[in-house]
């Protein structure tokens, strides 16, 4: 008897579900720094509605050889280099973290495909819980500046995106 309590125990404890991330991205866009390039990066908005921090831990999209999370960082000498970011991006628990032009951002190097203003990318993002985040995003080449969501004026399109 006291075996079969254990592994009822036990077969209860695997059963409870990982934490969910409950994510929306806002204001997501993709350029290229030029017509030719063999590089182009993503940029957006993501919104954590759950109690507990969510980590990116990845990228994937069709559109690139690699897709990596990068950030911008200042060397020795004062010069700003682009970086992968390994450990990935936290998204505070009901909070936000910005992926924008300068900063932290998804990069999609070898380009399969151009990047034409008004096509859109199929990014994923792989959370650390296991979890994946499809967003669909509009290729904007002449956006200059990014957009809060507190701006009057916002480049959503329509494009926002949640995971349950």
């Amino acid at each position: 008897m006291k075996k079969l309590t254990m592994t009822t125990a036990a077969a209860v404890t695997f059963a409870l579900p990982a934490f969910a991330c409950e994510l929306e991205v806002h204001d997501a866009y993709a350029r290229t720094s030029t017509a030719m390039s063999q590089s182009g990066a993503a940029f957006m908005h993501v919104v954590n509605h759950s109690a507990t921090d969510c980590r990116i831990i990845g990228a994937r999209s069709d559109v690139a050889q690699r897709v990596e999370l990068h950030t911008h960082l200042e060397d020795a000498d004062g010069v700003m280099r682009m970086v992968e970011v390994e450990e990935g991006f936290t998204v505070p628990a009901e909070g936000m973290h910005a992926l924008a032009r300068g900063g932290d951002h998804v990069m999609f190097l070898g380009l399969n495909q151009t990047l034409s203003h008004g096509d859109e990318v199929s990014v994923t993002l792989v959370l650390e819980n296991g979890d994946d985040l499809e967003v669909i995003i509009p290729v904007d080449l002449e956006r200059t500046t990014d957009h809060g969501g507190g701006d009057d004026h916002n480049h959503d399109h329509g494009h926002t995106h949640s995971h349950d």
